[in-house]
């Protein structure tokens, strides 16, 4: 936090830098074991979104 910098402006920009390094995310991802068949459901889901958005590009 700077000197002049208000508790808005910084809890703003750590909000930021939390969101930026994906942190929530690997947390909610991690909270629970995940089977090799989950994972590999997800992983296909996430192939298939790929694909459907390279080909509208």
């Amino acid at each position: 936090m700077g000197e002049n910098e208000g508790i808005d402006s910084a809890l703003r920009r750590f909000k930021r830098q939390v969101s930026k390094a994906d942190i929530f995310a690997d947390l909610k991802k991690n909270r629970h074991f995940e089977t090799p068949l989950q994972k590999a459901k997800r992983k296909a889901i996430a192939r298939r979104k790929k694909r459907r958005f390279r080909s509208q590009s």
